[in-house]
């Protein structure tokens, strides 16, 4: 009889073994509901409220313009809802003077903190709210944690006054993108701009610009 050689057996073995843990992890990926299909998903239509959306930027405002008091004023706050319960899952503000991380923007930091404390990548059912249009990098990460909505304060536009920027939209970013995520904004602008303009954050924009150099 017959017998298969050796390398032929390996290879067979090899090609099962690949085969089943290519399922299995299909399995895995499928019951996380997670990579379970390639390309956009359909989401419902995300409910707007627009007193609700003027509400929590005027609270995050707020909130954002407490770090005027602190060693590193900053204008740039970022927080995170539950879409349809209003619960908040995260809050922070940019950090990126404090801890020498040119990542370290709100939006990004709300992101990261809002996954670990679900214990999972993807934000679906969520809302972030941030103080100014996000850049493209917090825009990118939005869409990959796979936010319902982003809504901002102040533009692009405002925070290049006092501050380098990518010129792209936020909107822009969503439509070139095969993710889907609702973008709205400018919500209380004229409240976020202030954050800006503070005789504080002038100050330190200087010391940002000095630091640089």
């Amino acid at each position: 009889m017959h017998r298969p050689s050796h390398s032929l057996v390996a290879f067979a073995s090899r090609r099962d073994f690949l085969r089943s843990t290519s399922l299995a992890a299909e399995g895995i990926f499928l019951a996380g509901g997670i990579f379970a299909h390639a390309g956009p998903q359909p989401k419902l239509p995300v409910p707007v409220d627009e007193d609700q959306d003027s509400r929590r930027m005027q609270d995050l405002a707020a909130w954002t313009e407490m770090t005027m008091e602190t060693p590193n004023p900053v204008p740039f706050g970022a927080e995170i809802f539950r879409t349809k319960t209003g619960e908040r899952v995260a809050r922070a503000a940019n950090a990126v003077a404090k801890e020498n991380d040119p990542s370290s923007h709100a939006e990004v930091r709300t992101i990261r903190l809002a996954c670990a404390r679900i214990k999972s990548p993807a934000l679906a059912g969520c809302t972030l709210y941030t103080t100014c249009e996000p850049c493209p990098m917090c825009m990118a990460c939005a869409l990959w944690a796979g936010l319902d909505r982003v809504v901002y304060g102040a533009t692009i536009s405002d925070a290049s006054k006092f501050v380098n920027q990518i010129m792209i939209s936020a909107a822009e970013v969503a439509r070139r993108s095969d993710m889907t995520c609702v973008v709205d904004g400018p919500i209380e602008r004229d409240a976020c701009l202030a954050l800006f303009t503070n005789p504080i954050m002038q100050k330190a924009f200087q010391q940002w610009k000095s630091r640089k150099h």
